[in-house]
């Protein structure tokens, strides 16, 4: 059993909150303390000094999207080694995905996994409720009782399968309206991917697995768009992966409809052309597309057309995924390398600032999940008075991916064995330090 946190003291001295100019940070109390120019705060033997001189400072990241996997498939990952990885990654907040065994679709079980986070200690964590019933697509799954429940749901989604009937779409959007829920809907149309292994394409017909046509997300974006404008409801589309995706979101945007989205890591730097291959690390859902795709969802994400990166942490066993190709499970794990990938494909780019960062990765996927505000916010700038929920990363860094040796239980990386840019160095959830040079803090415990 973890024993309850002390309140902890720390100056950052030395550090560059967004990247910007240098100040002396002091958390305490659980909140920002003090800002002041580099050099002038000073420290009494209550305080833990961090010599942070080229560090970065952050807001504390927000995934939008995980797959914790319990209850139900412990095997892979718990709710304890899913939100580790989670600090590990410089995230304070975690928004875990329905698709558990049970379906969090009622207020009992996302209770449970909310309860079980609080307890774990690393970050927090904010169940995602079942849009229908077992995530079988015909019947609402109870989405009021969800939101008044003590997990306070605020996103719904099916993930792993599309909300595909446009009348319970339709219905969904209409009910989350009341407490201001959003629908996070995997666009995926069921028809026009049966029996689908990887992206439909050069590749696909070369090496002769089944092909997943661009159409087939992009129609569900199309009518989801138009669906959440005549309702005037909040839609969110998960794992956007097209460039088609790209310019649907932009027209529905500049038409006024409140929808948002997300693009994953994976789907900023890896292609198909990875499942030439054939192994079942690459085969992920949506799959990994075309060259030119990679680079719209780029442009898309430094234009603000997609808000969030999301990482679609998908841990798996290693008998579900050292198999076949066609008959291993989608998905890839992401929580411990999604920073250096923004880092790799956006900052050393030159595409996007370490303030755009904060903003993708932690200020509008909280805004989203509606966690700015409440008992435990997040999201919150780098303020006095705000809560210490900080990273630091040494972006000079590089560090060498070994799956085996990573804080989640699985092992199905797609970056094992690459040199990735920049370094968690330590995460701090309300001031107290849930990673510190870069290790995980093992007497994290329930949260303050």
């Amino acid at each position: 059993m973890t024993a309850a946190p002390t309140q902890d003291r720390y100056l950052l001295r030395d550090v560059a909150p967004l990247g910007g100019d240098r100040v002396d940070m002091l958390l305490a109390d659980g909140v920002i303390a003090a800002i002041e120019p580099a050099g002038t705060l000073t420290a009494d033997d209550s305080t833990v000094v961090i010599e942070a001189g080229a560090l970065i400072a952050l807001p504390g990241l927000v995934d939008l999207h995980t797959h914790l996997r319990e209850p139900g498939r412990e095997d892979a990952e718990t709710i304890h080694s899913g939100t580790r990885a989670a600090a590990a990654g410089g995230f304070t907040a975690v928004h875990a995905m329905a698709n558990t065994t049970p379906v969090q679709d009622t207020a009992g079980v996302v209770e449970q996994v909310w309860r079980i986070g609080t307890e774990a200690g690393w970050v927090d964590v904010h169940p995602v409720g079942a849009v229908s019933v077992g995530l079988d697509g015909t019947h609402l799954a109870e989405l009021s009782a969800m939101a008044d429940s003590a997990a306070q749901v605020r996103v719904f989604s099916d993930d792993g399968k599309c909300v595909w009937d446009p009348v319970l779409m339709r219905r969904a959007l209409e009910y989350v309206k009341a407490f201001d829920g959003v629908i996070a809907q995997h666009a995926q149309e069921p028809r026009l991917t049966e029996g689908a292994q990887m992206n439909e394409g050069v590749v696909s017909a070369e090496i002769g697995l089944a092909g997943w046509p661009a159409v087939a997300e992009e129609a569900i974006i199309a009518r989801d768009v138009l669906l959440a404008e005549h309702v005037g409801s909040r839609l969110h589309v998960c794992h956007l992966s097209t460039a088609g995706s790209v310019d649907l979101i932009r027209w529905a945007k500049a038409r006024g409809i409140n929808v948002t989205a997300e693009v994953t890591p994976h789907h900023l730097v890896l292609t198909d052309e990875l499942a030439r291959g054939y192994d079942p690390l690459f085969k992920v859902n949506p799959p990994l597309r075309t060259a030119a795709d990679v680079e719209a969802v780029r442009e898309g994400l430094a234009d603000g057309t997609i808000d969030i990166v999301a990482t679609d942490h998908a841990p798996h066993t290693r008998e579900d995924k050292d198999c076949e190709w066609s008959a291993a499970a989608f998905g890839m794990t992401g929580l411990e390398t999604a920073l250096s990938v923004v880092q790799q494909t956006m900052v050393d780019t030159g595409r996007m600032t370490w303030a755009d960062v904060a903003r993708v990765l932690s200020t509008a996927p909280a805004r989203i999940g509606r966690i700015t505000d409440g008992p435990r916010p997040q999201g919150r700038p780098l303020e006095v008075g705000e809560p210490a929920n900080v990273v630091l990363v040494d972006p000079a860094a590089t560090r060498l991916v070994v799956p085996t040796e990573q804080a989640t239980a699985s092992a199905n990386s797609p970056f094992g064995g690459q040199e990735l840019p920049g370094q968690v160095v330590a995460t701090f959830l309300r001031g107290r330090a849930t990673v510190l040079d870069a290790r995980p803090v093992e007497r994290a415990g329930t949260l303050a």
